[in-house]
């Protein structure tokens, strides 16, 4: 137990040493592209909120391909401060690109983190959505009883494994098509089968 905190310790450690590192460079290269004040203070924030909102969409929202997009994006402002303040870039002619760019980031920001908050919805709401815009379907005619099926005992006892299966697979009871897919019946054998489980 000593051990695993004195990992999770220095796990911290180094996080807030980095974090502390990068938001610096993100300060100086913003102060050195002219946003003086709280302006160059607000970049490195700004940076970092977005590398987070992107991680947390990777870690539990549905869009990945955008959580990737954005989180490279942040990624590579944070990474590209680091790398120009070690001394390849001179900091007091900071060149016009570097400049446009840092002018240009907190509309790209905002569109990456309100992206980020608002464009894949979960999935009840994906759902909610289905059943609010579903028409509803007429309820098809009443045929004539058809004639009953006899169906052997162990075929029917093959069926409820085969259909505990797709339940404990899928969490859902198992449909009359899928179970005479699986079984590779013909459907009147299958609704028979489909009535005793």
């Amino acid at each position: 137990m000593r051990a695993q905190m004195a990992r999770v310790d220095a796990v911290l450690v180094q996080a807030v040493i980095a974090a502390a590192l990068s938001f610096a460079h993100l300060h100086d290269i913003a102060s050195a592209a002219g946003q003086d004040g709280w302006k160059a203070w607000a970049y490195p924030i700004s940076v970092d909120l977005l590398l987070v909102a992107a991680w947390r969409r990777l870690r539990t929202g549905d869009a990945k391909a955008a959580g990737w997009c954005w989180f490279v994006i942040a990624l590579t402002a944070s990474l590209g401060a680091n790398v120009a303040t070690a001394g390849l870039l001179d900091m007091d002619q900071v060149p016009a690109w570097l400049r446009i760019l840092v002018a240009g980031w907190p509309a790209v920001a905002f569109l990456g983190g309100t992206l980020l908050a608002h464009s894949a919805p979960t999935t009840d709401e994906l759902v909610v959505d289905q059943e609010d815009d579903a028409e509803p379907v007429p309820e098809p005619p009443i045929a004539d009883p058809a004639p009953a099926v006899s169906v052997p005992a162990a075929l029917v006892e093959h069926a409820r494994k085969v259909a505990a299966e797709h339940q404990t697979r899928t969490g859902a009871v198992i449909d009359t098509p899928t179970l005479r897919a699986r079984l590779g019946v013909p459907v009147p054998i299958a609704e028979a089968i489909a009535a005793q489980l």
